[in-house]
C-alpha cells in the first residue's frame, strides 16, 4: 500500500520499503557514514585528551572551554553559506575539499603549542566541518526516496555516535601509546584518504553513475527525476525562496539549539566529568564516556525508523517528526534528573546513558525535517537547522566552563541542560515539517497586436 504525506506537493511519499540492498544509495550511504563517524572522531577526540592538553599547554577550564568553542564559531555562521555552496557546486566536489580541510584542521590540533594555536587549530575543523553535514544531506535528498529519508539520517547519525563513542577509548590508547600529538596526526591522514574515496565512488546525480539501473532510478524523487542519463551535470539554480524558508525552518532551529546544547555537554565535559567527580583515571573516564555515547549509535537509526513507520502508517509529516522530537527531548529531561540528585557512579552513569539515549531519537528526524520542506534545497534548509546547533557550541563549552571554575558546582550546569530539555519539548510542538508550496510561476504577459 502507498501512502502519500499531507500534502500533494510532498515529495516525500512513504512506499513503505524503498529497498537499500542491491541498490548503488546503498553504498552511498556507507560512504556518508564512514564521513560522520570521521568527522565526530576528529571533533570530539579532543575532550579525551582535554585533561592531558589543559597540562602541557597550563589551560584552566574556562581556556579549555573557549578553545572548545572556538570550532563552534566558523561551525555555526558558515551553516546556511555551507549549504549553498554544497547546493550549488554538488556534494561530490565540495566535501571531497572539506574533508581534506579538516583533515589539515587535526593535524594542527596536534601541532599546537598554546592556547592561540589550538584555538586557531578548532577555528579551521569549525570552518571545514561547517558545511558538511549540510552537504551530505544534499547527497541524501538527490539519492534517497522519500520514505527512507529518517532512516538514511538515522544511519549516518549512528555512523556519527559510533565515532563519538569510540574516540574516547581510541584517543585513550593514542595518548597512552605514542602521545596525544600524533594521534590528532592520524586522525589528519584518516580524512584525507576518505575524501579520496569520495571523489573516485560518488556521482552528484544518480543518472550520472552508471552503476545505477532503470529501476533505481524510478524509485527516486529527487529534483532530477526527469532529467536524462549523460546530460551534464549542472548545480541547483532554482532561486531560493529565503523569507518563507527561514520562517519554516526557524522553529526547527530552535530546538536544535537546546538539543544541541545538551549534545555539545556530552561531547565536551563529559571525560571531565567523570574525572573531577570521581576521580577517574585516564582508562576509567575515556571507558564510562564511551559508555554513555554508545547509547546513541542505537537510538539516531531507531529514531528514524519510528519516524519512517509512522509516516507510513499515518500519512502525516507533522505527527511522523513531531512524536519523536517530543518523545525523545521530553524523555532526555526526565531521565537526567536522577544524576543532579544522586552522587553514585553507577546510577549517575545509567541516568546520563537514557538520557543520551533519548536525546538521540530526535537527532535524524531534525536532519530530516529540511529535506521535508525543501527538497530541492536541501543544503540551505538544512543548514539554517543546524546554526541552532553551532550557536549552541559556541554557547554551551564557554557557559559550563565559566560556572564550573566560579562555582565547582556540576550540577548547577547540568540542572540548566533540563530546563532548555524542557523548552525544546514545547517547542517542537510548533514545527511544521510539510512542503513548502512551489514557488508560483510569474504571470505571462499577452503580446498586444499592433
Amino acid at each position: 500500500m502507498t501512502v502519500r504525506a499531507e500534502s500533494a506537493g510532498s515529495a516525500a511519499v512513504a512506499t513503505a520499503r524503498s529497498p537499500l540492498r542491491h541498490r548503488v544509495r546503498g553504498r552511498v550511504l556507507m560512504l556518508l557514514c564512514v564521513l560522520y563517524a570521521i568527522s565526530y572522531v576528529d571533533r570530539t577526540a579532543i575532550s579525551t585528551a582535554g585533561p592531558v592538553i589543559g597540562a602541557e599547554l597550563h589551560l584552566s577550564e574556562t581556556q579549555f572551554g573557549l578553545a572548545l568553542a572556538a570550532y563552534s564559531l566558523p561551525y555555526a555562521l558558515l551553516q546556511v553559506f555551507g549549504g549553498w555552496i554544497g547546493d550549488r557546486y554538488g556534494p561530490r566536489r565540495v566535501l571531497g575539499i572539506l574533508a581534506v580541510a579538516w583533515g589539515i584542521a587535526s593535524i594542527c590540533t596536534g601541532l599546537a603549542t598554546g592556547l592561540l594555536a589550538l584555538g586557531a587549530a578548532r577555528l579551521l575543523l569549525g570552518l571545514s566541518e561547517g558545511a558538511a553535514f549540510p552537504t551530505a544531506t544534499r547527497a541524501m535528498s538527490s539519492w534517497l526516496p522519500g520514505d527512507r529519508r529518517g532512516y538514511g539520517q538515522g544511519v549516518v547519525h549512528s555512523a556519527a555516535r559510533v565515532g563519538a563513542a569510540i574516540a574516547p577509548l581510541g584517543m585513550a590508547g593514542l595518548i597512552a601509546t605514542v602521545g596525544w600529538r600524533a594521534g590528532f596526526v592520524a586522525l589528519g591522514v584518516l580524512s584525507a584518504l576518505w575524501s579520496v574515496a569520495w571523489v573516485r565512488r560518488f556521482r552528484n546525480r544518480p543518472q550520472d553513475d552508471e552503476r545505477v539501473s532503470e529501476t533505481e532510478l524510478g524509485e527516486l524523487d529527487s529534483q532530477y527525476a526527469d532529467e536524462a542519463p549523460g546530460t551534464r551535470s549542472r548545480p541547483n539554480g532554482r532561486k531560493v525562496p529565503w523569507r518563507r524558508l527561514v520562517a519554516r525552518i526557524a522553529p526547527v532551529t530552535l530546538v536544535d539549539f537546546c538539543y544541541g546544547w545538551m549534545l555539545w555537554v556530552y561531547l565536551t565535559w563529559l571525560p571531565s566529568f567523570f574525572k573531577d567527580q570521581y576521580g577517574l583515571a585516564l582508562a576509567g573516564f575515556a571507558l564510562f564516556t564511551t559508555l554513555v555515547l554508545s547509547a546513541g549509535v542505537v537510538s539516531d537509526t531507531l529514531g528514524g525508523m519510528l519516524s519512517d513507520r509512522l509516516l507510513a502508517r499515518t500519512g502525516s509529516l507533522r505527527t511522523a517528526r513531531r512524536v519523536n522530537l517530543v518523545i525523545g527531548l521530553a524523555g532526555s529531561m526526565l531521565a537526567l534528573i536522577p544524576s543532579l540528585l544522586v552522587h553514585n557512579l553507577v546510577l549517575v552513569t545509567i541516568s546520563l546513558t537514557v538520557s543520551f539515549f533519548f536525546l538521540e531519537l530526535t537527532n535524524s528526524v531534525l536532519w530530516t525535517i529540511p529535506m521535508d520542506i525543501a527538497p530541492d534545497h536541501a543544503g540551505v534548509a538544512s543548514g539554517l537547522m543546524n546554526t541552532g546547533f553551532g550557536v549552541a557550541g559556541i554557547v554551551s563549552p564557554i557557559v559550563f566552563g565559566f560556572l564550573i571554575d566560579r562555582t565547582g558546582n556540576w550540577q548547577l550546569p547540568f540542572g540548566l541542560s533540563v530546563g532548555l530539555l524542557a523548552v525544546g519539548t514545547l517547542l517542537s510542538l510548533r514545527v511544521d515539517p510539510r512542503p513548502m508550496d512551489p514557488e508560483p510561476e510569474p504571470p505571462t504577459v499577452a503580446a498586444v497586436p499592433d
